[in-house]
């Protein structure tokens, strides 16, 4: 690679690799998309030196995630989908996610925070590969329609179409969402810790009077642990779940993490059944009372790339 290059990797790598993060949703794919763009970059250099190299840094960024998306949804997927957690509160997050300080960093419709939140970047699961890039790049990164239009290779009329039909599938979404306020982190952190503890004491009633009775798991086991093949719905079906897991775990540590803007808990165990993993992240959501109304599981070994191997010392 070029001086040149190093350069220009070192200037706009966490910008690249956060816009691919949220196009993909998984954090070794966004490694992937960032280092195959500089490949890009050495083998076939944009024409034109005189002009700024990230506007086509990203067009190859948003080409390569568009295709990546496109190959995912044509392979089947052992269970429910999850996004890969990113540790979001650390000075130098190995996701190379921008940090913030928890208010809005952008004048969007939706910030830095939201827009890796594990809601959001589900119900961007419903959108197409182009509909996806534009969304984020008009409602996330301030993108204009110009600068939305080149950037994918499309008329500005398309770019509006486009985002029109995005934001219409995101409205259930929008409908639901819950601002990430210091109170609603606090509160979700709170909560979060005294389910693990009720789990742990195999606390039956602590565990339902923490769960909403519609409450919904998905669990991201990637095909290679044990996990649910569906949600598992409901405050009964919740409970005998993951008091089943804790009475098998014979040696457990949790640490509470801040991932992908809100409270996690990253999970390890030791001497479990086969097949079973040996970390887990879990993350939960609450409903306007005040109970977990989702909660996320991930344990597939390649969701976890961008976790620090220390996040349980």
């Amino acid at each position: 690679m070029t001086i040149a290059l190093d350069l220009a990797f070192d200037e706009h790598r966490r910008f690249l690799w956060s816009l691919s993060y949220r196009m993909t949703g998984n954090a070794a794919d966004a490694d992937d998309v960032v280092q195959d763009t500089f490949v890009r970059a050495m083998e076939h250099p944009p024409r034109r030196t005189d002009e700024a190299l990230r506007p086509w840094l990203v067009k190859v960024a948003l080409n390569l995630s568009r295709d990546l998306l496109r190959r995912r949804r044509r392979r089947e997927y052992v269970g429910p989908w999850l996004p890969s957690p990113i540790d979001t509160d650390t000075d130098s997050p190995p996701s190379f996610e921008p940090v913030v300080d928890g208010g809005r960093s952008l004048e969007e419709r939706y910030d830095l925070v939201e827009s890796v939140s594990f809601a959001f970047l589900l119900a961007l699961e419903r959108l197409t590969p182009s509909q996806r890039a534009v969304l984020l790049l008009r409602d996330v990164f301030d993108y204009s329609v110009k600068e939305t239009a080149d950037a994918l290779d499309l008329s500005e009329a398309n770019v509006k179409t486009t985002h029109h039909r995005a934001r219409h599938v995101m409205v259930d979404y929008d409908r639901a969402r819950r601002p990430a306020t210091p109170a609603m982190q606090e509160d979700t952190r709170r909560v979060l810790t005294r389910f693990l503890q009720c789990l742990e004491a195999n606390d039956v009633s602590g565990v339902e009077a923490l769960l909403a009775d519609d409450v919904k798991t998905l669990t991201d086991g990637g095909g290679e642990f044990r996990s649910a093949l569906r949600a598992i719905v409901g405050r009964d079906k919740n409970v005998r779940f993951y008091l089943a897991i804790a009475h098998v775990a014979e040696t457990r540590r949790a640490k509470l993490m801040t991932l992908n803007g809100w409270p996690a808990a990253v999970i390890d165990v030791e001497r479990m059944p086969e097949r079973v993993a040996p970390r887990t992240v879990m993350q939960v959501e609450l409903d306007a009372e005040g109970k977990i109304s989702r909660i996320y599981a991930v344990s597939a070994t390649q969701k976890l790339t961008a976790l620090q191997q220390t996040a349980t010392a």
